[in-house]
């Protein structure tokens, strides 16, 4: 998971680099971050043990990982400016109640 975690790292101090210049063309940037979610990647990932699969999501509060559509409303928010036109630079966590360990 270090390759995971560090490029996870980069794509937020990237987007917080760049999110205030591009503010000034127009644009935001901003990143969201899910915690566990459940996906058919989820079952193709030969690194998971078949047995490994009921265990996604288990450390979060909610004792499960997210649904992609428990996500989604995340970026619909993000796309409209009459929602989120004042929100520039932030990372939104979707972890069901994670702590940020980044």
């Amino acid at each position: 998971m270090i390759d995971h975690t560090a490029s996870e790292a980069a794509l937020i101090t990237l987007t917080k680099s760049v999110a205030t210049h591009l503010a000034k063309r127009g644009a935001r940037a901003n990143v969201v971050a899910p915690g566990s979610t459940w996906t058919p990647l989820n079952e193709a990932d030969p690194h998971v043990p078949p047995d490994g699969l009921a265990h996604i999501g288990g450390e979060a509060p909610l004792e499960r990982a997210a649904q992609p559509e428990e996500i989604a409303p995340t970026h619909v928010y993000l796309t409209s400016d009459a929602d989120s036109g004042y929100t520039v630079g932030e990372v939104i966590a979707v972890t069901g109640g994670i702590g940020d360990t980044r």
